[in-house]
């Protein structure tokens, strides 16, 4: 990154998220702070390009402020356990309310008859297949949606109502009444066969439609996200003590994160996706391989003054066991080598002299400090080679390798294939 993620203090609001929540700088005063503020914008940014990608100011305010005040609901553990059917219910509830703008099912071009939907949705939870059957509603959508795509005419106002109790026969005047029945029906016969197929006394389907109502009266403007909000935020709680996405050595400073998501969802400062997942990674990997990273780094400075060892300019060492007589390959050759290759404590991690049979490879097919090592040696040569992890392996754990190992080979150069 271009800039350290420690910042001094700037609280000035800049934007105004509802009543309760603003868009500001945030007061990071250590990599655990960063952290935690940059896995809250991370989501952040991703609810905004996932959920409100085409939101206005005003939109993404309230859609700021209901997810913040879910988020909040779920740290305190004031959120109500739902069961599967209480969820679902609500669930359906919420879409069709959202559909009233989309369009059915998401195309902007149907309208919404939430009469004819509900209807459709009861019938074939009590298998009442007098209107319309799952297999000809399914046919029939499909094939209206296929014939509908290229169709770019608006939504009209959508016909609102309440889900019914109970199964009833219904006239279907149009196309749009078919389709939201259909809609329905598809919809309800797919929750009767895994939802509400243990429901032998009907209290669970009562519980159904009473939450789909429910969830037609939610006053969220994005419900899909309060849920998430909710959840996200229970979680976060859950594992607090075992730190900071289970890593124990950070602890999770919830107000932080709390601003990371706000800011990440009103797109304010100079942050983006990229850079804060970057940091986050690079955080996590000093908190995890910094040991090794620094032995590695510390091996190589001693290592560097010993009489014999040569450092190239990228940081690549390596001395003379015995120096061959023969031609030096270049990086496109294949060569045929024996190799013994340990880590700076003497761990062997892999050895073709240890196997008892040489290695033919192609020499830009290998770690970069083989690559320049390699066509160091003549044919015959045998070099011990230290090689920084950054020419090595890096990040990526290799087999017993872990992450941002330094690596010392013996390698013997014994031809150049053709």
């Amino acid at each position: 990154m271009k800039k350290t993620i420690i910042f001094a203090l700037c609280a000035i609001a800049m934007v105004s998220c509802g009543n309760s929540y603003k868009a500001q700088d945030a007061t990071l005063i250590d990599v655990n702070d960063s952290v935690n503020y940059a896995l809250g914008f991370v989501n952040g940014s991703q609810i905004r390009m996932q959920y409100l990608a085409e939101a206005d100011e005003k939109e993404a305010q309230k859609a700021c402020t209901d997810f913040m005040d879910a988020l909040q609901r779920g740290w305190d553990g004031k959120v109500a356990e739902l069961t599967q059917v209480e969820e679902v219910g609500q669930n359906i509830g919420h879409s069709i309310k959202g559909a009233e703008k989309d369009g059915l099912a998401g195309n902007k071009s149907w309208t919404v008859n939430e009469k004819m939907f509900f209807q459709g949705l009861v019938n074939a939870i009590y298998k009442d297949t007098t209107v319309m059957s799952a297999d000809f509603a399914r046919e029939f959508f499909q094939k209206e949606w296929m014939n509908s795509q290229n169709d770019t005419t608006p939504c009209g106002k959508a016909i609102k109502a309440k889900c019914p109790n109970k199964a009833k026969t219904v006239a279907l005047k149009d196309k749009t009444d078919s389709l939201n029945y259909a809609f329905g029906l598809l919809n309800g016969s797919e929750i009767q066969m895994y939802v509400l197929a243990m429901d032998t006394t009907g209290n669970a389907t009562k519980d159904f439609i009473k939450n789909v109502n429910k969830g037609l009266k939610d006053k969220a403007s994005n419900p899909q996200l309060v849920q998430m909000g909710e959840r996200i935020g229970k979680t976060i709680k859950e594992q607090s003590e075992q730190g900071l996405i289970g890593i124990e050595q950070l602890s999770t400073n919830f107000e932080l994160i709390k601003q990371g998501f706000i800011n990440g969802i009103l797109e304010f400062g100079e942050w983006d996706v990229m850079s804060a997942n970057q940091f986050i990674q690079q955080a996590i990997d000093n908190i995890k391989y910094g040991d090794v990273k620094a032995e590695g780094e510390r091996f190589l400075a001693e290592n560097k003054l010993k009489e014999g060892v040569v450092t190239t300019e990228s940081g690549l060492q390596y001395e003379v066991i015995k120096e061959g007589k023969g031609a030096k390959p270049v990086a496109t050759d294949r060569v045929k080598v024996h190799y013994h290759g340990t880590l700076i404590d003497g761990t062997v991690f892999d050895s073709s002299v240890e196997r008892g049979e040489p290695i033919v490879f192609g020499l830009n097919q290998v770690i970069a400090g083989w690559t320049e090592g390699v066509q160091l040696m003549s044919v015959g040569s045998k070099y011990r080679f230290f090689i920084p992890q950054e020419l090595a392996y890096g990040s990526r754990q290799a087999g017993q390798i872990p992450p941002y190992s330094t690596l010392i080979f013996e390698v013997e150069l014994l031809g150049i294939e053709k």
